[in-house]
């Protein structure tokens, strides 16, 4: 294996409190702190840790997005990624237009392997890493929390409902992370700097040819009712006391 192309992607920072913008139109992103999608970094991580053990000469990291998404492939070069290449667009793409532009750099840089993070924790869609798979026509691994590799193939461990999955696939192959893959690293001061020496492309989409037409229409976006607040009881007697007023509550309606 010489080379994995690992896409990341720039999500409202997990620790913020996700807004919707007044107009109900999405999720506010204005002024809000940004970073790398969760499951992206343990896909960094992965094909990082995939190099050192020598197991590939590159990891070519790609993000879709406007000019700031540089700052997560910086992030991806600081970790131990070997170039960056950004697909710009300032347009909100669907998935299926996502996965298109990456099957055009796939087909552009010739990877031996794909890693993505499972979801993106703002749409929560899942749907990339398959999509991608599928218009490549190579075989997928996905919810990986475990990759080796050796003879030109991979075994990867699932975690399913009655425990845990492996499967063997052929490379090429598109494997998309689970949080239990790893413990991705904090990049120390000098790997950020370093980072910025790194070849870092960027390419606006429209130079991939690719119809990045929507098909989808969004009529709005609302928050979620507030939860009431919980009750605090003082003995056992005066709960059971709640439980069967809040059952007699239920029964009437």
């Amino acid at each position: 294996m010489k080379k994995i192309l690992v896409a990341v992607k720039r999500v409202v920072d997990h620790n913020v409190r996700i807004r919707v913008r007044p107009d109900g139109s999405g999720v506010e992103t204005n002024g809000v702190r940004m970073s790398m999608n969760p499951f992206c970094k343990h896909a960094v991580e992965a094909a990082v840790s995939l190099m050192e053990a020598g197991k590939a000469e590159e990891v070519v990291v790609v993000s879709v997005g406007p000019k700031a998404s540089t700052d997560v492939i910086l992030t991806a070069l600081a970790m131990g990624g070997t170039r960056g290449i950004l697909v710009e667009t300032d347009e909100a793409l669907e998935t299926l237009a996502i996965a298109k532009l990456l099957a055009a750099v796939v087909n552009e840089e010739n990877p031996d392997l794909v890693l993505l993070g499972k979801q993106a924790v703002d749409d929560d869609s899942n749907h990339v890493g398959q999509m991608l798979a599928g218009l490549l026509d190579w075989p997928q691994a996905t919810f990986a929390s475990a990759i080796e590799a050796e003879n030109g193939a991979l075994e990867v461990s699932r975690e399913v409902d009655y425990g845990r999955m492996s499967v063997s696939v052929p490379l090429p192959a598109v494997v998309t992370a689970d949080l239990r893959l790893n413990t991705p690293r904090n990049a120390a001061l000098p790997m950020v700097m370093k980072a910025r020496s790194k070849p870092l492309a960027s390419r606006p989409a429209g130079a991939f040819g690719v119809d990045l037409s929507p098909r989808l229409a969004i009529e709005k976006v609302s928050p979620p009712p507030e939860r009431a607040g919980g009750r605090i009881v003082a003995s056992v007697p005066e709960l059971a006391a709640v439980i069967a007023e809040d059952i007699a509550d239920m029964e009437s309606l």
